[in-house]
């Protein structure tokens, strides 16, 4: 797509699909499951690749920093960000496992994986979703419009639509904050 206004144009409808797929409904039910375990001691676990890996990033900096309110830091982690550990397993073990890897290290039962993939198809991200499986966490997946392997790992698959893997990021941020403000007002007490 090389036509701005075309873009710009996908971009605001893709915004304005979300509020039908995934919906509020869906994206409470995974901030739920974050406020909870947070609620509980537990921590986030975000990963990704590229973009999605950004996205971890960005996600987990609102969950420690804040969003929209002055609040106790949460705990979360973007396993995307230790270029030692990323660098050591990837060389031990292969790239598919550097996110697997570090669920196993960190993550306990009771906390939330939040799986980012565009495609759902990453095989480091499918190997991380199954390692937090095993360990008991819960895994939230932030995917791209079609039915994916990530679908079968999560306890909550939220599909966003869109043509291209930008527009499906600017959805996962979106639907990312959204989660994130409920998380904030939940565990303030006003929700």
């Amino acid at each position: 797509m090389t036509d701005i206004a075309a873009y710009l144009a996908a971009s605001a409808a893709a915004a304005t699909a979300l509020v039908v797929r995934p919906g509020a409904a869906a994206v409470e039910r995974a901030a739920r499951v974050v406020a909870d375990s947070l609620a509980e001691g537990g921590q986030v676990l975000f990963c990704g690749n590229g973009g999605s890996a950004a996205d971890a990033q960005h996600l987990a900096a609102e969950l420690v920093g804040r969003l929209a309110r002055e609040r106790p830091a949460y705990r979360a982690v973007a396993l995307t960000t230790d270029t030692s550990v990323l660098t050591a397993v990837a060389n031990d073990y292969g790239y598919a496992d550097v996110f697997a890897r570090q669920v196993q290290a960190l993550g306990r039962r009771g906390d939330v994986l939040v799986a980012i993939s565009t495609s759902g198809r990453s095989e480091n991200v499918l190997r991380a979703a199954a390692a937090a499986k095993q360990a008991g966490l819960a895994v939230i997946a932030l995917l791209g419009p079609g039915h994916s392997p990530l679908d079968a790992s999560a306890d909550v698959a939220l599909h966003v639509d869109g043509e291209m893997a930008g527009l499906i990021q600017q959805g996962h941020i979106a639907v990312g904050h959204a989660l994130c403000m409920w998380v904030e007002a939940r565990l303030a007490g006003s929700r």
